[in-house]
């Protein structure tokens, strides 16, 4: 599962795993380690290596440095692709709801407020999630076209609709990606 922050990755991939019956796992909640560290690189692929050599799972995230570990053993990649104005109301409202309930994300890491207040990517999501809309879209337009990923279905997502249908019925839109 890939797009941009905020598009919705990790509540879709969560429920289709458990529609499917197969184990999730969210990259961002293994790379960042307490204090926002990153984990090692060694260490990063190593666990998601681990997941991706087992049989059935869903996997969220955008980390360049283990995709391909995990496309290699995919065969199907959803790609939430919606439209700025969608993914900038729902990323803002997600950092909203985690910096007032103090929400805990991944290994104690809770939102900073700080992030309303930033304009470097590297330091706000919801920055991040507008500077990067353009640069997913291309990455996973021209990935989707590369024919080193031609055992990959691609399933490109653009509205909530199609989330809908998707989830409706996700192994025969994974069997013919065209709907």
């Amino acid at each position: 599962m890939v797009g941009n922050s905020g598009s919705g990755k990790s509540t879709l991939a969560r429920r289709l795993a458990a529609t499917l019956g197969v184990p999730y796992l969210e990259l961002d909640s293994v790379f960042h380690q307490p204090g926002w560290e990153p984990l090692p690189s060694d260490e990063f692929k190593r666990v998601v290596a681990a997941r991706a050599d087992e049989d059935g799972w869903v996997i969220d995230g955008n980390y360049g440095a283990v995709r391909p570990v995990v496309w290699a053993r995919a065969d199907t990649v959803v790609w939430l692709d919606l439209p700025r104005r969608t993914i900038m109301r729902q990323v803002t409202w997600r950092t909203v709801r985690r910096a007032l309930t103090r929400e805990e994300l991944w290994n104690g890491n809770r939102e900073p407020v700080a992030n309303f207040f930033r304009w470097d990517p590297e330091e706000s999501v919801i920055s991040w999630a507008w500077h990067k809309h353009g640069e997913y879209r291309d990455r996973y337009a021209a990935a989707a076209k590369d024919p080193a990923n031609a055992h990959l279905a691609f399933i490109r997502l653009r509205s909530r609709r199609d989330i809908d249908r998707f989830l409706a019925d996700p192994l025969r839109l994974a069997a013919d990606p065209r709907g």
